[in-house]
């Protein structure tokens, strides 16, 4: 998941054979009133082109091929996804004849020109690594008024303590990685070809629940790339502290009495207009 031929070294690793199931098992999926602010935000009547950048395992595909108000919109859907790991699981998992997979980067696609009514990156574009050569790819792909949506699935760490100490505790291993909370993504904006192929960039966020157990958490941070590298042994020092954490952290209990709890998340989209 990176914006070039050159992928981050931890997003490489991280996101390598065998990382993959984990991640495709324990990773949320996407919200429906998301997924339905974005279907109001593509201007098209017709069944959309649909380019998919840093793919995944495909839980966002499986996510809009699920929606009732995306599944009839669709013509294709082409996915593209660095990492060969992920490839597989989405191949595994993502069963359309309107969808396909293949190689490629945020600023290589292998998309013919004009192609694209919509151009999303779904939890992945806090990897790239270079706007500007992105930007200009968003802009060759995408039709005269398409849309660009860039999503991401967050724990939310302002909704319970627990959630803060949790990510206090695996960013730590972080080593410098181009995390979503650092912002560093909304450079795209000022890149000079953004500038010139995009209307203004509109943002929205949700916030809301899922349920989780103990396991579900340490999971999920166990999913993060940059935990998936580290060693046996440090791993396993830090899912003992989250747990702990879990255990001592107030919790809002879905049922008590089966450890399920209120696992608090929010999804931003960004959505810029093609002009």
């Amino acid at each position: 998941m990176s914006s070039s031929s050159h992928i981050h070294d931890i997003a490489k690793s991280g996101f390598g054979r065998g990382t993959n199931e984990l991640y495709d098992r324990i990773r949320p999926s996407y919200q429906a009133p998301a997924l339905s602010f974005i279907r109001r935000a593509v201007d098209a009547s017709h069944a959309l082109n649909i380019v998919e950048i840093g793919a995944g395992t495909g839980i966002f595909t499986r996510a809009l091929l699920a929606h009732p108000e995306w599944n009839f919109s669709i013509n294709e859907i082409r996915a593209i996804e660095p990492s060969e790991g992920m490839r597989s699981i989405f191949s595994k998992t993502v069963n359309d004849e309107r969808v396909s997979i293949n190689q490629g980067t945020f600023d290589a696609t292998g998309i013919e020109s004009g192609w694209a009514d919509l151009v999303v990156v779904a939890q992945a574009f806090h990897w790239c690594l270079d706007y500007e050569p992105a930007a200009v790819e968003f802009d060759r792909i995408l039709k005269p008024k398409g849309t660009l949506v860039l999503i991401w699935n967050l724990e939310n760490r302002d909704g319970a303590e627990w959630v803060a100490q949790v990510r206090e505790r695996i960013e730590r291993h972080e080593e410098g990685t181009p995390q979503f909370r650092l912002g560093l993504w909304r450079q795209v904006y000022n890149a000079a070809s953004f500038q010139q192929a995009f209307r203004a960039a509109h943002e929205q966020t949700w916030s809301y629940n899922l349920e989780a157990t103990v396991n579900t958490v340490i999971d999920r941070a166990s999913s993060k790339s940059y935990i998936a590298v580290l060693p046996s042994h440090v791993k396993a020092e830090v899912q003992q502290d989250l747990r702990r954490i879990l255990e001592d952290g107030e919790k809002k209990w879905v049922d008590e009495k089966l450890g399920i709890f209120e696992y608090p998340h929010e999804t931003l989209v960004a959505i810029a207009q093609k002009l």
